[in-house]
């Protein structure tokens, strides 16, 4: 039989052979999400030669927030927050698979947020969830008080209206606070990026709302890693480094494609790669639009600047937002509230129990 007859199956995907070693002797896992698919997932190596995923159910997931200390997951959905908590004890005892996965992420409380187009979601001091309100053009403080308290928006942006003004869109953080934001531009009008959104991506400074570096092409996912301030920019395909002091940048890597989405383990950074849409008319504006038809994961070993691996999906996963490595994880699962199982798993600080069948 010709196999090209035969269909791929939900998110298959092709890798290059470093990527299962890479993921197995750094002992963790990938977690994606793809708000064109509705997904979480999660990559785990299952062996040096093979990878194996586990995809979840969720409302249009956008930021992922980990918080490693207390073993938590936070996950930026279309109109709520939900928060997971890690229990390796209900892993074990999974009833449906025992003493297969290490970790399960179960869940334990939902924000109503209503939908605000949260994008990166990050853990801070104190425990404290900051998210990035695109809709409102500011960063805000999830809690229980409000749909979100406003923590911080950009000098330029007279009022918090639900316009998308700048797609503020990114957030670093740095010792347990928001410092860096990206946005598209610097607008003070009902989504005045979309003119030139190409050319006028900005990183501004929340505590001195300063803007670092202007000129910039859809930049995403800024990130802080050994002191370094690094960002992606999603227009030209690039992995950048930011002079904070010269208020400038240097290219450490062209990655063709639409880049967004990445996080540092170890020497490896791990970058999203999406498929641009074709009939978008922010997407088509790229000068790339047509090259850019792969979605998948690039991994790039930072010290030298050079692609490790890559993964490419075949089916099922477009774009990618957001990534987030879970350290010494090497078969995750989390459970959605859209089956019964979450209900079964219970967990005290003493104890765990899985509920018998019925």
């Amino acid at each position: 039989m010709n196999n090209s007859s035969i269909p791929l199956s939900p998110f298959s995907c092709t890798y290059s052979s470093h990527v299962p070693e890479i993921l197995f002797k750094l002992n963790c896992s990938i977690a994606v999400t793809t708000y064109q698919a509705g997904k979480l997932v999660f990559l785990s190596a299952k062996d040096e030669e093979s990878i194996i995923q586990l995809p979840r159910t969720f409302d249009k997931p956008m930021g992922i927030a980990v918080d490693s200390v207390k073993d938590k997951l936070a996950l930026a959905c279309k109109e709520e927050v939900m928060v997971f908590a890690n229990s390796k004890d209900l892993a074990e005892y999974y009833p449906t698979a025992p003493q297969k996965y290490d970790a399960l992420y179960m869940p334990r409380v939902t924000y109503h947020t209503g939908p605000l187009d949260i994008h990166d979601l990050y853990f801070g001091e104190g425990n404290q969830l900051y998210a990035v309100n695109t809709l409102f053009s500011c960063v805000m403080k999830v809690d229980d008080d409000y749909n979100f308290t406003p923590y911080w928006k950009p000098n330029f942006i007279d009022k918090l209206v639900s316009e998308d003004r700048c797609h503020l869109n990114g957030m670093a953080m740095l010792n347990g606070k928001p410092k860096y934001a990206t946005a598209f531009n610097t607008g003070n009008s009902f989504q005045s990026w979309r003119e030139n959104v190409t050319t006028t991506g900005v990183i501004i400074d929340i505590e001195t709302n300063e803007l670092i570096v202007e000129g910039l092409g859809m930049p995403h996912s800024p990130r802080i890693y050994n002191g370094e301030l690094y960002c992606l920019l999603s227009a030209t395909g690039e992995l950048i480094k930011v002079n904070v002091t010269e208020k400038s940048y240097e290219v450490v890597l062209k990655i063709p494609g639409f880049v967004r989405g990445m996080d540092l383990h170890k020497d490896y950074l791990f970058v999203g790669l999406s498929k641009l849409r074709k009939n978008s008319s922010t997407f088509a504006k790229l000068n790339f639009a047509d090259s850019a038809n792969e979605a998948g994961i690039v991994i790039v070993h930072l010290p030298t600047a050079s692609i490790a691996g890559k993964i490419t999906y075949q089916t099922s996963l477009d774009e990618i937002y957001d990534i987030h490595i879970l350290a010494d994880k090497k078969r995750p699962n989390i459970l959605n509230t859209l089956s019964q199982d979450y209900k079964k798993g219970l967990m005290t600080p003493e104890a765990t129990f899985w509920a018998k069948p019925e």
